[in-house]
């Protein structure tokens, strides 16, 4: 789905729409959208510059890294970025980028020769007047989720040996372990252990 920015008309503009999971996800996304997600914004104008400030209400369905027990995560972030004409954007790798650029400024150990500031990490480029509003969720989802999810701070995982979920059993095994590099100095102690005994 495509934000128009030609119907944008007035300085600030209140915008919201409710979408549908199959609209946003994708293959291979380490994440099932759980049910319909809102997003609520309010479009602000000025000029060729567009501030989009709102946020993002949904349910995502993760697993969790311990126990491998799916859980829903709530889906909540709030967003504030700048969006401008892709014209704009002569960053390296840009369509638009000029190729002597990185040659007239001074190398100063940024990749293109410049600095990244604040603004730089909320600023996005359309073009033909359009705005993604798909990539956007898409791109306030994945900064959203947690790097480790789990379905609670207090989550025992699974048993190293059995693969059992210790926060539904209790394990039986024994969770010593042995350095494989001391191994040859316990077989010399057992081995002293059985002439003692002898």
């Amino acid at each position: 789905m495509q934000l128009d920015l030609n119907r944008i008309r007035e300085a600030e503009t209140p915008f919201a729409k409710t979408f549908e999971p199959v609209t946003l996800a994708a293959a291979d996304d380490p994440f099932r959208i759980a049910g319909p997600v809102e997003l609520a914004m309010t479009v602000r104008k000025d000029d060729d510059l567009y501030h989009l400030v709102g946020q993002i209400r949904g349910a995502l369905e993760l697993v969790c890294s311990r126990c491998l027990e799916p859980f829903t995560f709530a889906l909540d972030p709030s967003f504030d970025l700048r969006y401008l004409p892709q014209h704009l954007n002569l960053g390296a790798g840009s369509d638009d980028a000029a190729p002597d650029a990185q040659e007239d400024d001074e190398d100063d150990g940024a990749p293109d020769g410049g600095e990244v500031g604040g603004d730089d990490l909320n600023t996005a480029f359309y073009r033909d007047d359009q705005i993604d509003l798909v990539q956007l969720i898409r791109e306030q989802t994945f900064l959203a989720m947690p790097m480790k999810p789990l379905h609670s701070d207090l989550c025992k995982g699974l048993c190293p040996s059995c693969g059992a979920n210790l926060n539904e059993t209790v394990c039986t095994c024994t969770t010593e372990w042995i350095d494989p590099r001391l191994a040859p100095l316990q077989m010399l102690k057992n081995l002293k252990r059985t002439e003692d005994d002898a």
